[in-house]
Order: structure tokens, then C-alpha cells, then sequence
């Protein structure tokens, strides 16, 4: 179960949504694979960053189409996680220098 926790979170989301929520709500987005579920995410947060997680919710984004001349296909679909972790417990760090 631990080697497939560390292969759960893939890349954090930085938009300015994801900035704006994480420093209003304590809320981290994260691209994850499509098919790990809340418990596992829950679990891989807290044990990769060592904080406390109260909160986790999914949203599947859909595939989005792409035209190169006259071929036409689609972008891989993904799966985005929004994890609140528990004031006071620590925070989670993207870059060292932000």
C-alpha cells in the first residue's frame, strides 16, 4: 500500500484559483491519478507533507479538444483533488523559495 501512496499525488495545481484558495480556506490542489479515491489521497497527503487533513474533494476534468492542421483529438482527461488540511497542523510547501 506505501509504493502505490507515493505514486497517488502527481503535481501540484498552481493556478491563481488554487493560490487564492490555499491562503483563504487552508485548501491545496493537486493533480492526482484518475483512479485513487478520497482515503487514499487523505492518506498520501499526510504522510508525503506530515499535516493533519480534514477535508478531501475530487472533480474529474474532462478531456479537452485539440486540432493540429487537420487532425483532430483530445487532451488526457485527469483527475484534481482539493485537500484541506487542519489549521495549525503545518503547511504544505510547493517551491522552497515562495
Amino acid at each position: 500500500m506505501s509504493e502505490r501512496l507515493t505514486r497517488i499525488l502527481q503535481a501540484p495545481h498552481l493556478t491563481e484559483k488554487s493560490m487564492a484558495e490555499k491562503s483563504k480556506d487552508n485548501v491545496y490542489v493537486f493533480r492526482v491519478r484518475p483512479d485513487a479515491n478520497k482515503i487514499e489521497i487523505k492518506a498520501a497527503v499526510e504522510k508525503h507533507f506530515d499535516v493533519e487533513v480534514t477535508d478531501v474533494r475530487t472533480s474529474n476534468v474532462k478531456p479537452k479538444k485539440r486540432r493540429v492542421g487537420r487532425h483532430i483529438g483530445k487532451t488526457a482527461a485527469w483527475k484534481k483533488a482539493y485537500v484541506t488540511v487542519k489549521p495549525g497542523s503545518g503547511e504544505i510547501e510547493y517551491f522552497e523559495g515562495t
